[in-house]
């Protein structure tokens, strides 16, 4: 045997007759040249068998890697002996023509056939190769420590399987066998020299995925002329679904993608930038494009929050976007972000310019019926709690933009705190007292003073309240700001209280109890009668419209007036009752004053006016 394989290349010359009949001998093969043959014919019988091209054979409808893994393992095996074989003949002298052409038209018929199952591969597993089912396949092969551990089902796995192996196969998770089969297809094509023909499938497949995913989550290409020319509730729908397209693409489409580019083509870095480059460039120009798109339309208060949801989303998977678009190839991609992030910010500013601006400007000539709270600072109120919700993002946006101010704010805004270190905090207490100026001089539209300082307490308790009620106003503004402003509401309903009720405090002695006589007596109850009831009349409409602070004013007057007048009640009830027409003179019991002061200031819902008939006998007495 070993004189078969390993005798001389030339023939001995010898001058036996027994020797010298036998022709002259063909050159001697070595053992490296048997080998490589015998792995031609092996990949000829096999490569043959499911040689794609021959019209009759059944593997137009079979799947190779599908219908029998065990013999793709032994394919991609002959592919690769096929291979070393072609390498050995090339760099051998002494090699036949024959074998090197019939190895290369093997090796053409098994690219072809692996082209076929890369792309049917693909094409089957579409749902499958997602982010979520991609990372999740790569996670569980990383935490396989062991062979043994390990459910490892791809056939660049060349050991053999057993009955037991195969059967774990169908619980394998459903991502990781197609990533492992188009890995080891592209390894394969690669090193023989088909890497070209892989990519073009792999680039034409998925990104048809990644357009088709793009299309059905409503992304659309837009120019900045179509995006200005639309309605803004029809623009803000487009911007509520990219902002849910958005997250989902950067998230499952893009970052699947960079996850499956990586682990297929992890043989080649520019392949798999290649790649991935060519599959989501234009779809996520597509995406980057539209908020930089919206940031540039005409700018206007409401369209703040919006502006704030598309710059957020951008901020918020900013890490994820740079880790995806890491390459060189995809830094547009980055730039279209960046550029997004600073157009974005530059239209929050400039309407936040325009929010300020807004309120200085507002003429409304005509005064809030009752007093109560101006449609002004309801709007002002909760357009800045919105704006709160954003705090982070608008200390992003204003980090290199302080504000400015010709005066410092008053120390009664802050006390102790380090406005310096919170420009929003700064930003927001300017508004707030933007707001509280122009209600200053809203207030002397009111021709009764009294009722400009009740119109004072209604709005600044509830600007007071709204930042009380708000953990994120209150947190920016401090309990020094709200304690502060809780006092000066007191003091605008002193006032209220003082100007609105003086005339009436005013109609009774300042000693009720002092001894005068009936004719005095009568005066002040005339006096009384009178006042008291010009100021119900005129004040049964006004409003407050917090219940706490109503119930204190009404507290208030009560106190001062109520006592007093049962004082002088009492002193001369006796001494009239026998004058007739006493019943109309002394016309409401001390406990009547209580019921009509607790139906005074719910505006027009009180109880209206007081009836000048009105008799203090038990049966007339009013209760609620």
């Amino acid at each position: 045997m070993r004189n078969l394989f390993f005798r001389s290349a030339s023939p001995s010359p010898s001058n036996s007759p027994s020797r010298s009949t036998i022709p002259p001998s063909s050159p001697r093969r070595s053992f490296s040249d048997s080998l490589m043959e015998e792995n031609i014919e092996v990949a000829q019988t096999l490569i043959t068998k499911w040689d794609s091209s021959d019209d009759s054979s059944y593997t137009k409808i079979i799947s190779l890697f599908r219908d029998d893994r065990r013999e793709a393992k032994l394919y991609l095996k002959c592919v690769k002996d096929l291979q070393s074989a072609m390498h050995h003949f090339v760099n051998s002298q002494e090699t036949s023509a024959e074998k090197l052409i019939t190895a290369q038209t093997l090796m053409q018929a098994a690219m072809k056939r692996l082209e076929k199952e890369f792309y049917q591969i693909l094409s089957d597993n579409r749902e499958n190769l997602d982010a979520e089912t991609v990372s999740s396949s790569r996670s569980s092969e990383s935490r396989a420590s062991t062979p043994r551990t390990s459910t490892r089902s791809s056939v660049s796995d060349l050991e053999s399987e057993s009955e037991d192996e195969s059967t774990a196969l169908e619980g394998e998770h459903v991502s990781h066998i197609p990533m492992e089969d188009l890995k080891s297809i592209a390894d394969c094509m690669i090193s023989a020299g088909y890497g070209k023909e892989c990519v073009k499938i792999y680039k034409i497949v998925r990104k048809s995925n990644m357009d088709e995913a793009l299309y059905h989550l409503g992304v659309e290409k837009m120019t900045l002329s179509q995006v200005q020319k639309m309605d803004w509730n029809v623009l803000e729908t487009k911007i509520k679904n990219w902002l849910n397209a958005f997250k989902v693409t950067v998230k499952t489409h893009f970052y699947g993608e960079r996850l499956l580019c990586d682990h297929v083509f992890s043989t080649s870095d520019s392949i798999r930038e290649s790649c991935f480059t060519e599959i989501s460039k234009e779809a996520a120009t597509t995406l980057f494009s539209f908020p930089e798109l919206v940031a540039k339309c005409k700018k206007s208060p409401e369209k703040m929050f919006r502006t704030l949801d598309l710059y957020q989303a951008i901020s918020d998977l900013w890490p994820e976007i740079e880790s995806i678009f890491s390459f060189e190839s995809t830094s547009a991609v980055r730039s279209l972000g960046v550029n997004s992030l600073i157009k974005l910010g530059e239209a929050v500013r400039t309407m936040l310019e325009d929010f300020e601006a807004a309120i200085q400007k507002d003429h409304s000539k005509t005064a809030v019926p009752a007093g109560g709270v101006h449609p002004l600072t309801r709007y002002v109120m909760n357009y800045i709690t919105f704006l709160t919700d954003y705090t982070e993002i608008l200390a992003d946006i204003f980090a290199d933009y302080p504000l400015t101010l010709q005066t410092p704010l008053p120390e009664a805004y802050f006390g102790c705190y380090d406005v310096d270190e919170s420009p929003i905090s700064v930003r927001i207490a300017w508004l707030v007292l933007v707001l509280l100026c122009k209600l200053d001089g809203k207030a002397e539209l009111y021709k009764d003073v009294a009722l400009s300082y009740l119109f004072l307490a209604n709005n600044l308790q509830y600007v007071v309240a709204k930042i009380r009620n708000s953990t994120n106003l209150k947190y920016l503004l401090g309990d020094y700001w709200v304690g502060k402003h809780e006092s000066k509401v007191k003091q605008y309903a002193g006032n209220y209280e003082r100007m609105g009720w003086s005339k009436v405090y005013a109609s009774l002695p300042e000693n009720p109890t002092a001894d005068i006589s009936s004719d005095q007596a009568k005066k002040y109850f005339k006096q009384f009668n009178a006042a008291f009831e010009e100021v119900y009349k005129k004040q049964s409409t006004w409003v407050v419209t917090d219940s706490k602070l109503r119930d204190e004013v009404k507290v208030t007057v009560a106190k001062k007036l109520v006592p007093v007048y049962r004082e002088f009640y009492e002193m001369h009830r006796v001494g009239l009752r026998k004058e007739c027409g006493v019943d109309s003179l002394v016309r409401y019991a001390p406990g009547n004053l209580d019921n009509y002061l607790s139906d005074l200031l719910y505006g027009d819902s009180g109880a209206g006016s007081v009836s000048s008939s009105f008799s203090t006998s038990s049966s007339s007495s009013r209760g609620r």
